[in-house]
């Protein structure tokens, strides 16, 4: 449609003329001015294409909005650069930014635009913030290749290296956030904008870092918010600068993980323990700003005591009982049953069970108790002497054989140890040359410690004294047989009974033979020996082998004395003797 001369765009009803009193009326003498020289003034102003001016909207349509930019004729836009979503954002009599596009189209009307001129004014903001490297707001649209890109009013490129001064994992996470950033390059005739997030942080961390620094101490109590959680603390961001609370000072008891009482991003509250300015190193606490429990343990806890506490951890060697926060007790496997033969806590405890033990000594300067288990329950080593008497006889399994001897178990956790010089009435090397593990046996009770928890058996004491029985049926002069069993430097070993060892002396063997007596009585080898010695209390027994070739030659001489006239000499003997 074609505007009529002096109507409005879109109305049908023509413009108001402007009065004479909005106008300077020219120096000259006439009282009124022409009309058309007015309209000629009111219409002289120069509208350039691609311009940015004021406007009043006029008239709302379903189609377009009416506005006035003081021209001959209004301009159109259309409605939908104001409107979001169902929503219209201008109002007749609003004054509005439009930028100029044509003076008049096909139908004569002005040509303007709502969306260009706002993008002219975002561009002329955009170099602004560029030229005096000043702060801009946008909004992360989207992630795309090399990095994001924001809304600032006009799409702009936000790298990957620029989002953060650390590596960005999960750059999805920023969409739809609003960020500051800013401008590092502009190409306003390419429509690129570069900006940068990395330097408004960097200015901002140098900014908090300058203040914490400036304010921080030791003995200070301080926020931070969490940044990094490992295995040995926390990372606090104390504001530009990074404090570490290490697990030790988390808390007064047990953490076996920082994640266990912090989350990263949460706002906490620490102390400073100690502060480097120099190497700008601070080292935080958070259990410290609580009293230390131990402060009260002897008070407490005293030796004797019974307490209660939690089973908290499980090793080889016992049990850690959490008796509060922050104080713990060891109950050692060897304190854990007085009958049981306990090889690991597990088979007594579990963790999280709450254990009731008795408070066996407190070191405060290593922060320890020592607690009992068995300590609640009667000890039956207490009672043993009533339940078995000396002399007495038990029967038991052998449940470990050793060097010096070997264990028999009387009772559940009670074992009576018979030495290796208790167990047979001969000599032997190794218990395990007469027991095996697992054997039933028969002992007899030695002796009973009750103070240390011992119990000596015997099992040799139940058979007949051998030692006894050989001395009362032998005498000095005796001739007995026996078996060489080992050498000596002084002699030879020889066993006459199961049991039962005499010594030939090398005294006691023929001269010509002691320079070689391995050869002569080698072991194993049987051969008759004279008693010339026995010692009941010292269980000795002495032999000569050299006495019985004596007796030999003396009975041999008795004899030919005997056959001879009664006037043989001795020479006479010895001459036969040649002879023969």
């Amino acid at each position: 449609m074609v505007n009529e001369p002096g109507k409005l765009a879109g109305t049908g009803r023509a413009k108001e003329k402007p009065t004479t009193s909005q106008f300077a009326i020219p120096q000259g003498g006439e009282e009124e001015a022409n009309y058309e020289q007015l309209l000629d003034q009111y219409g002289a102003r120069k509208f350039a294409e691609g311009e940015v001016m004021k406007g009043t909207v006029l008239k709302i349509t379903d189609t377009d909005v009416i506005v006035d930019i003081g021209y001959k004729s209004e301009g159109v836009i259309p409605v939908m650069q104001f409107t979001e979503g169902d929503h219209l954002t201008v109002k007749v009599g609003d004054v509005i930014d439009v930028l100029l596009e044509d003076t008049e189209d096909g139908d004569g009307h002005i040509v303007l635009s709502k969306e260009k001129a706002e993008k002219v004014k975002v561009w002329e903001e955009v170099e602004k913030a560029y030229n005096e490297n000043s702060i801009i707001r946008g909004r992360v649209i989207e992630r795309i290749k090399g990095g994001l890109s924001v809304d600032i009013g006009v799409r702009a490129f936000l790298p990957g290296s620029q989002i953060d001064v650390r590596p960005v994992k999960n750059l999805d996470a920023l969409k739809g956030k609003e960020i500051e950033c800013r401008v590092i390059k502009l190409n306003r005739k390419r429509g690129n904008i570069v900006l940068s997030r990395k330097l408004v942080l960097e200015t901002e961390q140098a900014r908090k870092k300058a203040f914490t620094l400036e304010v921080l101490k030791e003995d200070a109590e301080v926020t931070g918010t969490v940044k990094n959680i490992t295995d040995y603390g926390v990372f606090i961001d104390l504001g530009g600068i990074d404090g570490l609370l290490h697990v030790t000072d988390l808390s007064w008891g047990r953490v076996n993980h920082p994640s266990e009482i912090f989350k990263v991003g949460e706002e906490i509250t620490v102390k400073v323990l100690k502060y480097d300015r120099e190497k700008e190193r601070v080292s935080l606490g958070f259990k410290q700003l609580s009293p230390d429990p131990w402060t009260l343990v002897r008070q407490v806890y005293p030796v004797g005591a019974r307490v209660t506490g939690r089973v908290v951890n499980l090793t080889d060697y016992g049990a850690f009982v959490e008796l509060e926060p922050g104080v713990e007790g060891l109950i050692h496997v060897s304190e854990m049953s007085w009958s049981k033969r306990v090889k690991h806590p597990s088979k007594m405890l579990v963790l999280g069970q709450d254990v009731e033990a008795l408070v066996l000594d407190v070191d405060m300067d290593n922060r320890r108790i020592s607690l009992g288990l068995k300590q609640t329950e009667p000890d039956p080593w207490t009672t043993l002497a009533e339940r078995y008497a000396i002399g007495s006889v038990i029967a038991g399994r052998v449940r470990n054989l050793t060097d010096f001897g070997a264990f028999i178990e009387v009772e559940e956790g009670i074992d009576g140890l018979v030495h290796v010089s208790d167990i047979s009435p001969r000599r032997i090397k190794h218990p395990s040359e007469v027991l095996k593990k697992g054997e039933r046996v028969e002992a007899m009770i030695m002796n009973i410690d009750t103070d240390n928890h011992r119990l000596s058996l015997s099992i040799k004491h139940l058979q007949p004294d051998v030692w006894e029985q050989f001395f009362t049926n032998h005498h000095v002069g005796d001739v007995v047989k026996g078996r060489i069993v080992r050498h000596a430097p002084f002699g030879v070993f020889v066993e006459l009974d199961e049991g039962i060892e005499g010594l030939c002396h090398v005294s006691e063997v023929e001269e010509a033979d002691r320079a070689n007596v391995e050869n002569r009585f080698r072991v194993g080898d049987e051969g008759e020996f004279k008693i010339i010695k026995l010692s009941p209390a010292d269980r000795k027994i002495g032999l000569s082998h050299k006495a019985l070739a004596e007796d030999a030659e003396r009975k041999e001489y008795d004899t030919y004395r005997d056959s001879a006239d009664g006037s043989a000499t001795l020479a006479d003997l010895f001459h036969a003797k040649d002879n023969n």
